[in-house]
This record gives C-alpha cells, sequence and structure tokens, in this order.
C-alpha cells in the first residue's frame, strides 16, 4: 500500500566565523557568524575594518548595500546545508538543475522499502477521486517492480555477491517506479547559490512542490543570516500556496 510523504526540510550545519585576533575589528555583536564572514570578506578587500561610512557601520547595512550594489561574490564565502526530505523524484530532478548547489542524493540501488512511499501532487490531494486514482497507479507499478525484482534476481542467481546482486536487481527495476517516488537530499550551498535558487524556484511561475521547498529553505536560511534573505518577500497565492519575490532580482 502506497504512503504519502510530507516535505520535511532541515538546517543541519552552517558557517562558522573567527575573526583573525590581529586586525583591529569585531564582528556586530547582533550578526551571525554567516553574516559576519560576509562583511569581513567585503571589509577585507578594500581595508575598511575601520567602518568609516555611518550608514554601512552595522553588519545588516552593510550587508543590504552589497546585496543593492550586486557584489553577491562576497556571498559566496558562507555556506548552509539542508535535509531535505519528503520531496518526489520529479522535483528531485528540477532541483538538482541547480548546479552551484552541491547533493548527496538517497540511492535507489542500495536502499530498498517495503513500503511505496510518494509524493502526491496538490492537484490530485485535494480531490478524493483523483488521489484515490493516484494511489491505486503507485500500487500497481509497485506491483509491477517486485515481480520485476524477484524475476532479476533469480536470472542472476550465478552472481555470488549477494549484495551486488541485489544491486543490479534494483538499479534495472527501479525504471519502472513513477516520478511520484519520494527521495531525499543532504544539500549544501553557499548563500549567493541559495538566493539564486531561492529567486527561481520560490516564483510563483515554478512548479508547485519545488515552490513549496523554496519557500521552506528560505524560511530556514532566514534563521542564519536574516539580512541576506530579508530582502524576499515571501505571500500567498489564490490557491492557498506561498510565493517569495526579491525586488532585487528580476
Amino acid at each position: 500500500m502506497a504512503v504519502e510523504s510530507k516535505l520535511k526540510v532541515e538546517l543541519v550545519a552552517t558557517t562558522q566565523f573567527t575573526a583573525p585576533t590581529d586586525i583591529d575589528w569585531e564582528p556586530d555583536p547582533q550578526a551571525s557568524d554567516a553574516e559576519s564572514l560576509v562583511e569581513f570578506a567585503g571589509r577585507a578587500c578594500y581595508e575598511t575594518f575601520d567602518r568609516p561610512n555611518p550608514h554601512t557601520a552595522a553588519n545588516d547595512a552593510y550587508l543590504h548595500h552589497i546585496i543593492d550594489v550586486g557584489h553577491e561574490a562576497l556571498l559566496e564565502h558562507a555556506s548552509a546545508t539542508l535535509y531535505i526530505r519528503g520531496l518526489s523524484r520529479a522535483a528531485g530532478n528540477e532541483l538538482l538543475r541547480h548546479r552551484h548547489l552541491s547533493f548527496s542524493q538517497l540511492s535507489q540501488r542500495y536502499v530498498h522499502s517495503d513500503a511505496s512511499e510518494v509524493v502526491v501532487p496538490p492537484a490530485i490531494a485535494g480531490d478524493a477521486e483523483l488521489k484515490e486514482m493516484f494511489l491505486r497507479a503507485v500500487d500497481e507499478s509497485r506491483f509491477i517492480y517486485n515481480e520485476l525484482l524477484d524475476a532479476l534476481n533469480d536470472d542472476l542467481g550465478e552472481e555470488q555477491n549477494s549484495l551486488l546482486r541485489q544491486k543490479k536487481a534494483r538499479q534495472a527495476a527501479r525504471a519502472i517506479l513513477p516520478n511520484a517516488t519520494e527521495t531525499r537530499f543532504v544539500v549544501t550551498g553557499n548563500y549567493r547559490a541559495w538566493r539564486e535558487f531561492v529567486a527561481a524556484r520560490a516564483s510563483e511561475h515554478a512548479d508547485v512542490e519545488i515552490r513549496t521547498l523554496a519557500v521552506e529553505c528560505l524560511k530556514l536560511l532566514r534563521t542564519t543570516a536574516p539580512a541576506l534573505f530579508d530582502d524576499f518577500l515571501i505571500s500567498d497565492l489564490a490557491d492557498g500556496t506561498a510565493m517569495a519575490t526579491s525586488p532585487y532580482i528580476l
């Protein structure tokens, strides 16, 4: 029986920063490590550690100025890692297009679950009849998948290494699994790459599933570096889903 999987995104790592002891500069006490590192990198370019401009003396004002003038290369020094579960393989394929992020994805060749965990598209989830039809189709594909696994294991019986035999069977049989099958990712990116991902995928024009993911990522990233993401405005669309846009990104 198919099991419906729900999106879950967790922050598992972020940048830590230690200022050099021989430079007369201290991080803004209100700034996070990631925000302090980005500011330090910018001030190191021009050796403005004495904060000569009062308008950009505070960390958040300095970072807002950096984004405003398009000097986002400084954001590449800081990074965050998120653990994503409950994402469909279809949305996962879209996520993988963001090549400036780094990915470690659940392997269908090594991991085998007796349950068929799938992500139900929002357009289907809200209609009981469509959802029943969808889950029935998933169950049928899973039945064929298990039949293929059994047959492939028999055909590969001469392979003495049981782990290798199972891997070969799964990598062939997985071709029948639907795009709705749940996948999981550990994703690491610098803050410039994360901003580009959010800008592209939190847009109202993006697919609902990956847009939902992008908004959830944005919320978590704001907890690590508010000044680098507070230009994004989160709002609700007519269908009840959320989107986010930034005036700095066209």
